[in-house]
Parts: C-alpha cells; sequence; structure tokens
C-alpha cells in the first residue's frame, strides 16, 4: 500500500519561485532514493480559522503564503530507506542549499492511505 508524507509550511511570499525551483530540485532527489511522485501546492484560498486552520498552524505572518505538499512513496519501508538516503543526500545540503522559508514551523508527518479512490 502507498505511503504518503505530509508537509504543511509558511513560506515567504517573496520566495515564491526560489521555493518553487528549491522544490523541482529536491523532487529529484526524493525519486532518486525510491519516491514516486513529490507535489508542491501554493495556497491560493487558506483561511483563517477561529479554533484552528493551516494560518495559525504554521503561525503564518502577513508577508508569507502556506504551502502543501506531499510525496508518495511505494511503502513505509522504502520510505524509510529513501528518507535516511534522502538526508544524506548532498544535493540537499542545508548549507550549499538552504530551505527557502522557516523549518520550525514545518507540520510534517508519515501517513498510510487508507482510501484512494
Amino acid at each position: 500500500m502507498l505511503y504518503v508524507d505530509g508537509f504543511v509550511v509558511a513560506v515567504p511570499t517573496a520566495n515564491k519561485e526560489k521555493y518553487r525551483q528549491h522544490a523541482a530540485d529536491a523532487a529529484v532527489v526524493f525519486k532518486d532514493h525510491g519516491a514516486l511522485s513529490l507535489v508542491e501546492c501554493w495556497g491560493d484560498d487558506v483561511p483563517d480559522g477561529e479554533v484552528t486552520s493551516f494560518p495559525m498552524a504554521v503561525k503564518l505572518r502577513d508577508d508569507e503564503t502556506v504551502v502543501f505538499s506531499w510525496i508518495t512513496w511505494p511503502s513505509r519501508e522504502v520510505r524509510d530507506v529513501g528518507m535516511e538516503k534522502v538526508m544524506a543526500d548532498p544535493r540537499l545540503d542545508m548549507e550549499n542549499n538552504p530551505m527557502p522559508f522557516d523549518g520550525k514551523r514545518m507540520i510534517y508527518g508519515g501517513f498510510q492511505m487508507i482510501v484512494d479512490a
């Protein structure tokens, strides 16, 4: 069964193209290490909530946009091995290829797919 890693981040709106390029470059690395796909979605209708919301969860600032992303893997096992390789891959070295957003406010997790309609 497919496995999905999901992410929500706050990206400075001025960094949209820089983020898009960073994600496109990262997609190559993830796919080289077993991922099936990587999808990045730039927020365009992401309302504030009263109790909780994407903007509240990432502590969105006025000059930022919410980005919702996911990576699909063939299985949890492939993901665990692949993610370890991705983190060690020099193409994503944070010193030479810094993330164009505040990684401390990133929300992420791994999910077993239970419906794929």
